[in-house]
C-alpha cells in the first residue's frame, strides 16, 4: 500500500521512515503542485505549490496506517503553517495526502483525537487533502541523510532527530 506524508524537508522524513518497520521503499518527491516535471530548484522557490513529501510503499500486515501517522506526527511540527524549523514556505507545509477513504478517515480521526487530547501547545494545521500525482525527486535527493551524513544539515538537524526516533520507537 502506498502512503504520503508532506513534513517540511524530505530528507527529515525519508530516513525516520526507513527506519520504521513494515516500510518496503520510501521514494521523497513532490505532490499537490500546478505543473508537471516540478524541479527541486522550482519547487523550493515555492512557486509551484508543490510540497516536499515521501511516498511510502508500506506492507499493512506489518504496519497500520494509523501507526505511520503516529511516526509521522511524532517527528515534525504539525502546528506551524508552511514551516517546520527554518524551512519556510508553503512546500514545507504539514499534510497527510490520502489514497483512499480509509486514510482519509484514519488522518482526520487522528487529527481530533490528537487536538482533543492537547497533545500539542497549539493547534494542529496539517490538512488532510486526496493524492495526486507523485513527482518523484531528482536522485541525488535520494537516501540524502545515508549518502552524506558529513553534510552540516544532516549532522545538525537530521542526525539527532533521527537518534530520538531510534531511541524512543524501538518497536517500530
Amino acid at each position: 500500500m502506498k502512503a504520503t506524508f508532506g513534513g517540511g524537508c524530505f530528507w527529515c522524513t525519508e530516513v525516520i521512515f526507513q527506519n520504521t518497520k513494515g516500510v518496503n521503499t520510501v521514494l521523497p518527491g513532490y505532490m499537490g503542485g500546478k505543473n508537471d516535471n516540478p524541479t527541486y530548484k522550482e519547487v523550493c522557490n515555492g512557486d509551484t505549490e508543490h510540497v516536499e513529501v515521501v511516498q511510502l510503499d508500506f506492507d499493512p500486515t506489518l504496519v497500520d496506517f494509523k501507526d505511520l501517522l503516529a511516526v509521522f506526527f511524532k517527528t515534525h511540527d504539525p502546528t506551524t503553517l508552511n514551516r517546520q524549523g527554518n524551512d519556510v514556505g508553503t512546500q514545507y507545509r504539514s499534510v497527510v495526502f490520502f489514497h483512499d477513504e480509509q486514510q482519509q478517515e484514519k488522518a482526520t480521526n487522528f487529527i481530533a483525537a490528537l487536538s482533543k487530547e492537547g497533545v500539542f501547545e497549539n493547534p494542529i494545521v496539517t490538512a488532510v487533502e486526496p493524492a495526486v500525482t507523485f513527482w518523484e525527486a531528482e536522485d541525488y535527493h535520494h537516501d540524502y541523510f545515508n549518502q552524506n551524513p558529513g553534510n552540516p544539515f544532516c549532522a545538525a538537524v537530521i542526525a539527532p532527530k533521527l537518534h530520538k526516533f531510534l531511541k524512543n520507537n524501538t518497536s517500530l
